[in-house]
């Protein structure tokens, strides 16, 4: 059977960054202790046909627990909250809902286990190091003095000349809202499959983040599809030590079955992240209102009361952005740029943020913008509002 192409469900939890390497020698003894640590005793294994391993693990063994915080953490089966949603306005422009993943055509976990992808020898051997395995790369920022203007990281706020971090190991396109307290945002990300230049160095993200501060030091909670999974520093998945799964259904980091193609049928995952009121616990919601497990209060500091941003769009990650020469190739979203519009560009869709109204409904304000104009652009069609982003990296205008 050839290789599928494969997109994946992710999660991050961002609240500290790690980084080493070793010699650049490889230890198989600590590869195979990584291992054994990581994957947890299962209860059932589901071999899916793209390759993929899916143990279904009992549900106090899940990777969580090896985290100190959540000592004696009775486990939270359901969130306390239904927020209403406002009437989406898109419905001029259908695609279709992806629930389904490619291995549960082999097999489902029972109740009382979650399923999780098996981490393999030769993914700890993608990683830049053993202890990174499972984060997102470490940012590299620099200083620089800047005036906003087309291209800038927020080109919609005074124009006003000033020293500015910037992130030159990563490229956004985004649409933002900023300037309230937020308790929870939801968008329909469309889903393709962007080619990459160098598939273990670098990979592309859509996604939702929420973050406590647009400042250089924030917590902040991720999640949407990547087309690249092999490396990481922040944290992803069931590497994040903390996040807390209930059901056993989803599998996190593993295949999404369907993905749009150009002039061809569109698809979607629903993302959420809300805000537990009662228990103050952040939860994950895939699909319809489906609930995949949360982020327990206990973990953060800010977050714990509220977000103060809240950001729809994509990434490249790749040590190739923002350079003058030899900019990557690497796709974000379709690969095409947001001009291209519904049926080429990636789209967001029906976003919406929770604020202490406790509805889901349209920000109040939104801003749209890219790092690299001319190599990944940022489109908020104000008609429809839906949100375009992409674009294919490297080409004549960006060399």
């Amino acid at each position: 059977m050839g290789k599928l192409k494969i997109c994946r469900l992710f999660l991050i939890l961002v609240l500290s960054y790690l980084s080493d390497r070793a010699n650049g020698r490889v230890n198989f003894k600590a590869i195979d202790a990584k291992l054994k640590q990581l994957n947890k005793p299962a209860v059932k294994t589901i071999q899916s046909e793209d390759g993929d391993i899916i143990d279904c693990v009992d549900i106090y063994k899940q990777p969580a627990f090896d985290n100190p915080a959540l000592k004696n953490h009775v486990i939270q089966m359901k969130p306390n909250f239904d927020y209403k949603e406002e009437t989406p306005s898109t419905k001029s422009m259908l695609s279709k809902l992806v629930v389904s993943q490619t291995w549960q055509s082999s097999g489902s976990c029972p109740e009382g286990t979650v399923p999780i992808r098996r981490i393999r020898r030769e993914d700890l051997l993608r990683a830049d190091s053993i202890d990174g395995f499972g984060r997102k790369p470490q940012e590299i920022i620099s200083k620089s003095s800047t005036t906003n203007q087309k291209g800038s990281r927020f080109p919609f706020f005074s124009r006003t000349k000033r020293v500015v971090p910037t992130r030159t190991n990563e490229s956004a396109a985004f649409i933002v809202t900023l300037g309230s307290n937020f308790i929870g945002a939801k968008g329909d990300i469309n889903v393709w499959n962007p080619r990459l230049s160098s598939p273990t160095q670098e990979f592309t993200t859509a996604q939702i983040w929420v973050k406590s501060s647009p400042a250089q030091v924030f917590e902040s909670l991720e999640s949407g599809w990547a087309a690249n999974s092999s490396i990481y520093s922040g944290c992803f998945d069931h590497n994040c030590d903390g996040f807390v799964q209930t059901n056993s259904q989803i599998a996190l980091g593993a295949a999404i079955r369907q993905m749009s193609r150009q002039l061809g049928a569109q698809y979607h995952i629903t993302i959420g992240i809300y805000k537990d009121p009662k228990t103050n616990n952040w939860w994950l919601k895939y699909g319809r209102n489906t609930p995949i497990g949360y982020w327990p209060a206990t973990l953060f500091s800010s977050l714990q009361f509220s977000s103060t941003l809240v950001e729809w769009g994509g990434r490249v990650y790749s040590s190739n952005v923002k350079k003058p020469h030899d900019h990557t190739q690497a796709q974000m979203g379709s690969g095409q740029f947001a001009s291209a519009s519904y049926g080429k560009a990636c789209f967001i869709r029906n976003i919406a943020i929770v604020d202490f109204s406790m509805a889901l409904k349209y920000p109040p304000w939104v801003g749209a913008g890219a790092d690299e104009m001319n190599c990944y652009s940022a489109f908020n069609d104000k008609k429809t509002n839906i949100f375009y982003f992409g674009g294919p990296g490297r080409n004549p205008n960006c060399p």
